[in-house]
């Protein structure tokens, strides 16, 4: 929509000046003239007395044949040879959408040497695998992926599109939105169908997760988005099931591509793959002050766990942002989550809700982490933890 002046009806009286609240009308020549700077709010339209203003209506977009489109995809993605937890969850989801759609579910592989893992994705529902498998897409590569998606996109032409919000996904799905034309919901919390409409319908956080955002993609297909770790639980695997192998030979070339993988340097240990992890100690603000972490490391090290950071501990830099527990961070959904020295934000609890069980450490007992948590313990952290992990070492050594 636009805004313009009928410069033959206008009658240069000023009134559209006073109530532009952008400066972005000017007189030249005894005419009001609209500049740059406006932003089409419509003020001076409602404004001038003669009706010399007016909106123009941009010509609309035609509608795509949207009845060429069908099936559910998931993206899953590998690392370290086998596929990663967020893709298994969007596969339990989809099935959800598929089912409901009265379409089929498949799943996109992409990689080098993974057709075997396959199996692992009808195991969890899938219907149809589509396996591109080459050299040149051992390593995840942003121009290399987002093609080779972008190829099958156009060439079996999906309505829905699953992708985790993880590094990898949150780089090359909005690429390959704006690729094939289409919009992409990022961070979703919440899937389901409009019952009005048939359309996906996108739950997300949003104004710093004071509401939560639903939104559809009427005119554009496929419809996709990407959805954070752990939001949702894996579906229990069944390996007698089966389904249907696509191979999709690869077009890209290694000049295609735009960067080259030269070393892989890990700088961050087990301890903070949150995502994967099964147990997380967490610490916050009570820890006092960064040495106090070594605690919250001590007893995750005797437990095999991972170790996170609530949002408060990680901007004062008593742990690196990769160990943060929160809207802003990760989410998470370990079977057992201890809550060190951490109050309960909002933030905080959107972040690891789906924890089967939570170990609350605090010495307010009118702490609200106390209210989500199954077990709590009122004291001081930093005497507690000591205790807790000398515990378990005697457990573990028996």
């Amino acid at each position: 929509m636009a805004i313009k002046v009928n410069q033959e009806e206008c009658i240069a009286c000023g009134a559209c000046l006073s109530v532009c609240p952008f400066g972005a009308i000017v007189m030249q020549d005894e005419k009001a003239y609209i500049t740059e700077a406006c932003t089409a709010c419509g003020a001076c339209v409602d404004t001038c007395p003669v009706e010399a203003i007016l909106r123009e209506e941009e010509d609309k977009v035609v509608a795509m044949d949207k009845s060429q489109y069908k099936d559910v995809w998931v993206y899953l993605e590998i690392g370290e040879g086998k596929l990663r937890n967020v893709g298994l969850e969007l596969l339990g989801e989809g099935r959800k959408l598929a089912d409901g759609m009265g379409q089929s579910l498949a799943s996109v592989l992409i990689g080098h040497n993974v057709e075997g893992l396959a199996q692992e994705a009808f195991a969890a529902g899938s219907d149809k695998v589509y396996l591109v498998d080459a050299a040149e897409l051992a390593q995840y590569n942003t121009d290399s992926y987002t093609a080779t998606l972008f190829d099958l996109i156009s060439n079996y032409k999906p309505s829905v599109i699953l992708m985790g919000a993880t590094n990898d996904g949150r780089d090359f799905g909005a690429r390959v939105a704006c690729r094939v034309g289409t919009g992409l919901t990022a961070d979703c919390t919440g899937l389901g169908i409009d019952e009005a409409t048939g359309f996906v319908s996108w739950t997300r956080p949003a104004f710093g997760g004071n509401i939560m955002a639903t939104i559809i993609c009427p005119d554009h297909r496929p419809q996709m988005g990407t959805v954070r770790p752990s939001v949702f639980k894996k579906p229990v695997l069944d390996y007698s099931k089966k389904g249907e192998l696509i191979r999709v030979a690869s077009k890209i070339k290694q000049e295609d591509m735009r960067t080259k993988l030269i070393d892989m340097i890990h700088v961050c240990t087990v301890s903070c793959n949150l995502e994967e992890a099964e147990i997380i100690v967490s610490g916050g603000r009570g820890m006092c002050k960064p040495e106090n972490f070594s605690l919250v490391e001590e007893l995750a090290n005797v437990l095999g766990a991972s170790v996170g950071a609530s949002r408060a501990a990680v901007d004062a830099g008593w742990k690196p942002a990769l160990h943060q527990v929160g809207q802003t961070g990760k989410t998470v959904g370990p079977k057992i989550y201890f809550a060190c020295g951490i109050s309960g934000a909002i933030q905080h609890l959107a972040g690891m809700s789906s924890s089967d069980l939570v170990i609350a450490i605090n010495k307010d007992p009118d702490a609200p982490i106390f209210k989500m948590a199954d077990y709590g313990i009122v004291g001081d952290v930093l005497e507690v933890l000591p205790i807790l992990t000398e515990e378990f070492k005697k457990i573990k050594s028996a």
